[in-house]
Formats: C-alpha cells, sequence, structure tokens
C-alpha cells in the first residue's frame, strides 16, 4: 500500500501511516476509506482471530479472517466508510487473496485493487498481471502498480510498504519514495 491519509479525499492528514496491517500469523489486511473506521475493524478483527486462535488451537484461515471483516463490514455498513484487501497463506489453501469491500462483499480473487488510487491502475493490471507469476514478478508487478496510482492519485503517495507471505514465513519491505520507479516526468 501507499503511506497517505487523507480527509474528505483531499486534505493529506498523514504522510506515514502503514496500511499493511498484520491480523494474523500469515494473514495481512490493507486498509482504504477512513482511517479510523478502517481502524476499529481491523483491530476488531484481530481481537476475533485471536479468541478464535486460542478456542480452536490452531491459526486462522484467511477466508476465515476476511470473513470476519465482512461481518464488521455488513453488520455496520450504514456507519463505516473503509474497504479491505485480505491476503496471506494458510495450511489448508495456501495463498489467498480476497476483496472486502465498504458494504461487506467478499471476493475471492487472484489479484485485487482498493483504495482511491485503484481506479487509476486497471488497465495496467489487467495487461500486465499474470497466473503464476514468480516472487520476483509478482513484486515488480506490484510496485509498479502502486508507483502508478500514487503517481495520479493526489491522495496517494508517500512510499510503499509490501507483506510477502508464504508458507515458510512473511518478509516486510519498504520501498521509499525517491526508489519508486518513474514511468513519466511531467
Amino acid at each position: 500500500s501507499d503511506s497517505r491519509a487523507s480527509m474528505g479525499g483531499t486534505y493529506v492528514s498523514s504522510r506515514v501511516i502503514n496500511k499493511v496491517v498484520q491480523v494474523s500469523d500469515k494473514i495481512f489486511c490493507c486498509m482504504s476509506g477512513s482511517l479510523a473506521d478502517a481502524q476499529a475493524v481491523t483491530n476488531a478483527v484481530i481481537h476475533q482471530l485471536n479468541f478464535h486462535s486460542m478456542q480452536m488451537g490452531e491459526l486462522p484461515l484467511v477466508l476465515s479472517a476476511a470473513s470476519v471483516m465482512r461481518d464488521f463490514c455488513y453488520k455496520y455498513r450504514d456507519e463505516l466508510s473503509a474497504g479491505f484487501i485480505v491476503a496471506g497463506w494458510d495450511c489448508k489453501k495456501g495463498p489467498q487473496v480476497f476483496q472486502v469491500s465498504l458494504g461487506g462483499t467478499v471476493l475471492e480473487q487472484e489479484f485485487t485493487i482498493g483504495g482511491s488510487g485503484g481506479t487509476y491502475i486497471y488497465g495496467y493490471a489487467d495487461a500486465k498481471f499474470r497466473s503464476g507469476m514468480t516472487r520476483e514478478q509478482c513484486l515488480t508487478f506490484t510496485t509498479n502498480a502502486l508507483s502508478l496510482a500514487m503517481d495520479r492519485d493526489n491522495v496517494s503517495g508517500g512510499v510503499i510498504h509490501l507483506a510477502i507471505v508464504t508458507e515458510a514465513g512473511v518478509e516486510r519491505q519498504l520501498i521509499p519514495g525517491n526508489k519508486l520507479p518513474v514511468f513519466h516526468r511531467i
């Protein structure tokens, strides 16, 4: 994700927010929309998943995390303005990506796009995404997509936060703004 938080879609209130949040051992969510709403939902989901893990004696599935998030988004759909990408790895299905929309719809996809900058990169994503990409190809695809979105959306920007989740574990990367790919100069 990028690292900017805005108020009302026009005023950048923070340039250093990490919107990629670990909700379980190998499950992360990427927040968009109202930061306060997204943080409240994420904190509630973390609590619920921790309780689930204690009761079941095992880590939650990625689908379970997306479902808990969906339940919160649906239950409070009239009060919340937050959307999420939930992704991770579990022992049942391996790597998975879900989009949880503002109203609580859950869609499993090979990749997904969210946030205000997302509308600027659908063409890029459709042209460049391929099933079965290598780790490096995935990192290049994601970094390029985020850089393009950040370049075009006035309330996206800052740095890129990445979480690479595999069976072996989690690796986090931060790409500073001066290291982002540049596609054109204005």
